[in-house]
């Protein structure tokens, strides 16, 4: 499948293939072959691929109507593409083919959902002594940067608004997952304009020259905290607009009257879904003492049944780490928390090569201060901790600099709801995790998970400048 649509591995610029002379391997991370070369634009490309984008936004923000056509057409080109994109997305990124092929559809609802959303007038002021009116209009050319564990979902997160808003975009997805985005960008063509949407890759240091460039008026960065800050200071000088979606150290805080067996499946998976390289999943679970030592044999013996594999095989119910790097990383977190007294109740482990595997592990035993638990892991390792006093716990999961989400767990959905307030995080789930990730909702960390919004209207007026427009009385006209 994957040599069938080679050809749509290359640069998308101004609707067509964007010729370079340089590439760089892109490698399975369940067998560390190579997939594909993938195209290396440069840094001195860049002037082309704005200009190609700034030509296009002339005429695509005049009108909305074929706006939202256009991204219907998409939806509907991306979800028919499932199949075809779906094992190149596994192929380079690592997860399960079914989780793929999800991730693709998720591209329709989220197109789809722009579309179809209706923005009503914003007239503040309409009486004897004037009129006014707030409109929101495109902010010009914009540039996405897009992580590896879900390149094609979050790149949606961008593409969609920005387009609604009647920006025109260049979007550089991660050099180790750049394959599906290519493919998307060629794949629609047909159906947007020339210019409209501009898929570039690189390896480093081309994110950075696209965040100091100075055609784009907005950058939109979803990766580490590290790499934001530097987006952040690149970005600020030419005073561009930035939405960073950066880390989570997400905790999850399980109450004594919950019914361990009901809720440990779910709150496994919030946990080990995409080996647990979601920014929102659960990092830290803070356990009831009283329920404390029933949940982890729980979460441990589910650990100890799942199937790990290559995500090209159907039964495979998690696969590798993406990169090498990020192996090491969850790797060394583990270690460490064994080496100062932890315990790994499952798991425990990197596999053995040549793809990034790491066993599903659950440690007990361990308490705030330890890296496991400071740090995000961004893998297949949950440090469980136990407590006491739920005013200690919400201190605990407060602790620290990241704010993205948390959940709450207790048979007493109100209590659950009133102790929700108190966490300083951008989202909080009552009995599931991250359950608040939907098109229509907003988005966003507080302190160092990042800043501004996305999804929903607050995510389209992001991509959006205000303007005031006010007149006369009508009898004064």
């Amino acid at each position: 499948m994957i040599t069938e649509i080679r050809e749509q591995f290359r640069a998308t610029v101004g609707g067509e293939d964007f010729a370079v002379s340089a590439s760089f391997p892109v490698l399975n991370p369940a067998t560390a072959s190579l997939v594909a070369h993938a195209p290396a634009v440069a840094a001195d490309d860049l002037d082309a691929v704005f200009a190609a984008a700034h030509d296009a936004y002339l005429a695509w923000r005049l009108d909305e109507k074929f706006r939202r056509h256009s991204l219907r057409r998409a939806a509907a080109v991306l979800e028919a593409a499932t199949t075809e994109l779906a094992p190149v997305l596994t192929a380079e990124q690592g997860k399960p083919l079914r989780d793929a092929a999800q991730e693709i559809q998720f591209t329709a609802v989220w197109l789809r959902y722009y579309a179809d959303l209706d923005v009503p007038r914003e007239i503040v002021q309409d009486d004897e002594a004037g009129f006014a009116e707030v409109l929101r209009r495109p902010l010009g050319v914009v540039a996405a940067i897009t992580p590896w564990n879900f390149p094609i979902t979050l790149a949606m997160w961008k593409i969609a608004p920005a387009l609604r808003a009647g920006n025109t975009i260049v979007v550089k997805p991660s050099p180790y997952t750049p394959l599906t985005t290519l493919a998307v960008g060629r794949l629609l063509r047909d159906v947007l304009p020339p210019g409209v949407l501009n898929v570039v890759a690189g390896p480093d240091p081309l994110g950075a020259a696209i965040t100091a460039h100075p055609a784009p008026r907005k950058i939109s960065f979803t990766g580490s905290t590290r790499t934001g800050k530097k987006v952040a200071q690149a970005a600020a000088g030419n005073l561009k607009r930035m939405t960073l979606e950066l880390g989570g150290n997400d905790p999850a805080i399980v109450l004594g009257d919950v019914d361990v067996a009901a809720i440990a499946p779910a709150l496994f998976w919030s946990a080990f879904a995409n080996a647990g390289q979601i920014c929102l999943a659960v990092k830290r679970v803070y356990a009831h003492a009283s329920i404390h030592d029933e949940l982890v044999d729980a979460l441990a013996a589910i650990a100890r049944s799942v199937r790990v594999g290559d995500g090209a095989d159907p039964a495979t119910q998690m696969g590798p780490l993406n990169n090498r790097a990020q192996l090491e990383i969850v790797d060394g977190l583990v270690h460490d928390a064994l080496a100062h007294g932890a315990n790994a109740v499952a798991g425990g482990r990197a596999l053995p090569g040549p793809g990034y595997f790491f066993e599903p592990t659950v440690i007990s035993g361990i308490e705030d201060g330890a890296r496991l638990v400071d740090e995000e892991q961004f893998g297949p390792a949950l440090p469980v901790v136990r407590f006491r006093d739920e005013a200690d716990a919400i201190a605990r999961a407060d602790a620290g600099d990241y704010g993205l989400t948390a959940s709450i767990w207790s048979s007493d959905v109100e209590h659950a709801a009133s102790l929700a307030g108190q966490l300083e995080t951008g989202q909080v789930s009552i009995n599931a995790h991250g359950s608040g990730v939907l098109p229509n909702l907003p988005f966003a960390g507080r302190k160092w998970s990042g800043f501004g919004v996305e999804n929903g209207v607050w995510g389209l007026h992001e991509y959006m400048a205000t303007q005031v427009i006010s007149t006369p009385a009508r009898g004064a006209r």
